[in-house]
């Protein structure tokens, strides 16, 4: 899910829209500094915590 979450942010970046951009990185940042990731993250990150990708993307939420 992360793929495509940068993607979306890449897109905001080209339509001018860079405080929605800048958010989205913020909150990424945030997930993967709080160890709560998907699987792709988990198995690169000692003591991470393996969520769904629902979960993730609350977990983005709470970042931003």
């Amino acid at each position: 899910p992360s793929a495509l979450i940068l993607s979306v942010r890449q897109m905001f970046q080209y339509m001018g829209w860079d405080e929605a951009a800048d958010t989205i990185l913020e909150g990424l940042r945030g997930a993967i500094a709080s160890k709560q990731v998907t699987y792709d993250f988990a198995r690169q990150l000692e003591g991470a915590e393996k969520v769904s990708c629902s979960e993730f993307g609350e977990v983005i939420i709470d970042h931003m």
